[in-house]
């Protein structure tokens, strides 16, 4: 999947799980020149509450450092936020965890992010649905 795709296939899942909230609006940002910031998610219709995204398709044995985080940071302290959304289909390395801690910065990592698209049906389909049973041992 290329970036850009990537990254809406991000402001859909977060759009679904419901951070966009009734009123308001997602938007995947420029393609580049987007100082860090790939997505906004305005929780309202004035766009008064808003959450920043930032994501990255790395391979698994990549993983997120801290200058990535503390680079996020800024890139939200310029819009006068005070907190965003890092997302990875790796991993993230201590540092990189202790910063986002420290700077108000929530992380979701490669296993975190697979589960969430299964969860809300965002990017898969169910293929084969399978039910398994066992006897009840109250009738017997």
């Amino acid at each position: 999947m290329n970036p850009y795709k990537f990254e809406n296939l991000m402001v859909q899942l977060l759009s679904v799980m419901g951070y966009k909230g009734d009123e308001g609006q997602a938007l995947v940002t420029q393609k580049s020149n987007d100082h860090g910031i790939d997505g906004i998610i305005n929780q309202d219709s004035l766009g008064l509450q808003k959450v920043y995204l930032q994501v990255k398709r790395y391979a698994p044995d990549n993983s997120v450092q801290m200058p990535e985080i503390t680079a996020f940071s800024g890139s939200i302290k310029l819009k006068h936020a005070d907190r965003g959304v890092f997302i990875t289909t790796s991993t993230f390395t201590q540092g990189a965890i202790n910063a986002a801690k420290d700077l108000n910065i929530t992380l979701v990592n490669g296993e975190m992010l697979t589960n969430l698209m299964i969860q809300y049906q965002v990017g898969v389909e169910i293929k084969e649905h399978y039910m398994t049973y066992k006897i009840d041992g109250n009738m017997f």
